[in-house]
């Protein structure tokens, strides 16, 4: 089953047994097995009674609540955690040693320009009108690919993996109808239809990678890409970066072949939000795209806690893996994009 999104007013969960009962004005409408869920998101106002949140915790059932029209991310509930202390003292350990994180750093990086390069190259045989726009990006995504393998420092890091994300998305814009007013990235608040499913899609994506952070025993406050701040799970944001591309290229799958358009969005000031009916069609098409690729994020978690148990050097423990010129030994990965990551994560809250 993977993941069940609820999103229906007065709408009342009880538990019998192991399962779950969906209640709607007082008449019952349904069950929910919950042994083969491994996560629960609910939006909205849905009532859940205690005895729920005991039956999700005691089958390790995350829990996931938005709140309001946009939807936000309200709380959520994970079962018992991993209790390798020692784990995250070596986590800690090697989060102030910058030698390891500029190890780290310089992979997300890597990758993410690989993705970046691979998505609009395989948009280059295709949009044979934008074949300069697309080259011209391409150009600059390698050159900062090159400065990213001979960086010294996770800020000069930083610094080329911005340049070459404001290249890519100059030319990501150009692939969207230009009735929906893609100029480019920006969030809070997201200003037209575009952004708002990336804001949403990216909020998604980085809960999926705290489940798996907490469930393995790390922290996912402690990064080693993204700096420290208060409130913000680092951790989470590192190994989000290098799927970023993934989701955009998810999103214009959304807009050119899943039927999104302008109407599934409401404006509110200059910001655009998902209505509940585009909400509807989203949560089946995510959990399909996300359902192939838990397995890879949930063994690239495990791979990063096999290489700090190890203490070792993150280009050199571990198995390897094949991702052209770059090494990649923390597990599984292929694609992702965008956003300098001394900044705020891309997490809608």
């Amino acid at each position: 089953m993977g993941a069940v999104y609820l999103e229906r007013r007065d709408l009342h969960l009880k538990a019998e047994g192991d399962a779950l009962v969906l209640y709607v004005r007082g008449k019952r409408e349904g069950t929910l097995p919950i042994r083969p869920m491994e996560r629960l998101v609910v939006v909205g106002n849905v009532t859940l009674e205690a005895a729920v949140l005991h039956r999700l915790a005691r089958h390790g059932v995350s829990l996931l609540l938005l709140w309001g029209r946009r939807p936000r991310f309200s709380a959520r509930l994970q079962g018992r955690l991993h209790r390798n202390g020692a784990l995250r003292v070596e986590q800690y350990r090697l989060s102030l040693q910058e030698d390891f994180r500029l190890a780290f750093s310089r992979s997300l990086v890597l990758r993410k320009l690989g993705a970046m390069r691979d998505l609009l190259s395989e948009v280059l045989s295709l949009r044979t009108d934008l074949t300069s726009t697309l080259r011209r990006a391409l150009l600059r995504i390698e050159e900062g690919r090159g400065k990213a393998e001979g960086a010294q420092s996770v800020e000069s890091l930083r610094g080329h993996e911005g340049a070459a994300s404001a290249a890519y998305f100059e030319a990501l814009s150009r692939l969207f109808p230009a009735g929906l007013s893609f100029r480019g990235r920006n969030r809070r608040p997201p200003k037209d239809p575009v952004n708002a499913m990336l804001s949403l899609c990216y909020t998604l994506l980085h809960w999926e990678m705290v489940r798996e952070i907490e469930l393995a025993g790390l922290d996912p406050y402690i990064g080693f890409y993204h700096d420290f701040d208060y409130g913000r799970e680092s951790l989470a944001c590192d190994l989000v970066e290098p799927w970023r591309p993934e989701v955009d290229r998810l999103v214009w799958r959304l807009f050119t072949e899943e039927g999104f358009s302008k109407r599934h969005f409401r404006k509110e000031g200059e910001a655009f939000y998902l209505k509940k009916e585009g909400r509807s069609m989203l949560w089946p098409l995510y959990e399909g795209w996300a359902k192939e690729r838990r397995p890879l994020w949930r063994e690239e978690v495990r791979g990063l806690v096999r290489t700090l148990m190890a203490g070792q050097d993150p280009l050199s423990a571990g198995e390897e893996r094949d991702l052209g010129e770059e090494r990649w030994p923390f597990g599984a990965g292929d694609r992702a994009g965008e956003g300098p990551a001394e900044g705020p994560c891309e997490v809608d809250r």
